[in-house]
């Protein structure tokens, strides 16, 4: 990803985010077996997410980049389609 056009706080943000993805990876159990977190600090993590998300949608507000946007892919089918009018012919009286 470019960071040439964020600014520091936009850099810090993105940095926490992924330190945090990272560390709930590596805290994550296999299935059946217990988790090492507590139900307190699962809650404190998702709560920091969200706090992450809003700071990083109110800066792109505040930079006026639209957060709306998703990719596509170009054999994707269009969910519009053109449709082509014939003039009538003119009559002549």
């Amino acid at each position: 990803m470019n960071t040439e056009g964020l600014n520091k706080e936009q850099r810090i943000l993105r940095v926490l985010r992924k330190v945090l993805a990272n560390i709930v990876k590596d805290a994550t159990p296999a299935p059946g077996m217990p988790h090492p977190l507590q139900e307190s600090t699962i809650n404190d993590i998702r709560d920091l997410f969200g706090l992450i998300a809003e700071r990083e949608a109110e800066l792109a507000a505040e930079a006026g980049i639209k957060t709306d946007e998703r990719p596509y892919f170009t054999d994707e089918p269009r969910k519009s389609k053109t449709v082509l009018f014939h003039r009538p012919t003119k009559k002549n009286n």
